[in-house]
């Protein structure tokens, strides 16, 4: 697998087809480059050389950071998980990252109206990641493109088409149940208590994505 432009996890098709996975939080040097970095591992696992369509997952922040790396205690996060933090760069989030985004996954319900107030009809492709990972939950993965005879960039915008059509009929029991907040300046144990929640929010996401779940350890 090559990473576009060290930002995340692709393959090349004869069809040139991808889906773009952004994520995104405030400074990009903890949230979202934990959420890219775990989203990419967990990809890794599930298809290994079964990917048969083009997935990349890239992140930026409302106020990125520009060229930073991310922060050390997120790097250790991903280290527990065994994924890969090396070549990491941030990134300020900007108009082009929207338009080229096929589904867009906030930490906050603000970041999410920051994203939709660009415009470039964000709306119905940005989700709060837990948001999102609710709305998976509900939808009957037969109803999805198979992966291996349709392609995983078929099966990724249909569950983004139908987690949109969900969104005004699930909603969040709490306005907090849709957020994941910021560990920036914390200790390493809300990191890691930062990187379970996301971890556990993309585990489902992934799996309906591939078709395929987590691998037993």
């Amino acid at each position: 697998m090559t990473a576009p432009e060290g930002r995340g996890i692709a393959e090349t098709f004869t069809t040139g087809t991808t889906f773009r996975i952004l994520h995104v939080s405030t400074g990009n040097v903890c949230r979202s480059p934990i959420t890219e970095r775990l989203n990419r591992h967990a990809l890794s696992d599930r298809l290994g050389e079964r990917l048969t369509g083009g997935l990349i997952v890239e992140s930026a922040g409302t106020w990125g950071h520009e060229g930073a790396p991310m922060e050390a205690n997120a790097e250790a996060v991903l280290a527990d998980f065994g994924a890969d933090a090396s070549g990491f760069v941030g990134r300020e989030l900007l108009d082009e990252h929207v338009i080229r985004a096929d589904l867009v996954l906030t930490a906050t319900r603000d970041h999410r109206a920051q994203v939709i107030s660009m415009g470039h009809s964000a709306g119905l492709r940005t989700f709060t990641l837990k948001e999102f990972t609710r709305l998976v939950r509900a939808i009957d993965p037969a109803t999805l493109p198979d992966p291996l005879d349709e392609g995983v960039v078929e099966r990724a915008r249909a569950l983004v088409r139908a987690a949109a059509a969900l969104r005004g009929w699930l909603l969040a029991p709490t306005a907090e149940a849709d957020e994941v907040y910021d560990p920036y300046g914390a200790p390493i144990t809300f990191f890691r208590s930062i990187g379970e929640e996301i971890h556990q929010a993309l585990d489902p996401v992934v799996t309906a994505l591939t078709g395929l779940p987590a691998k037993s350890s």
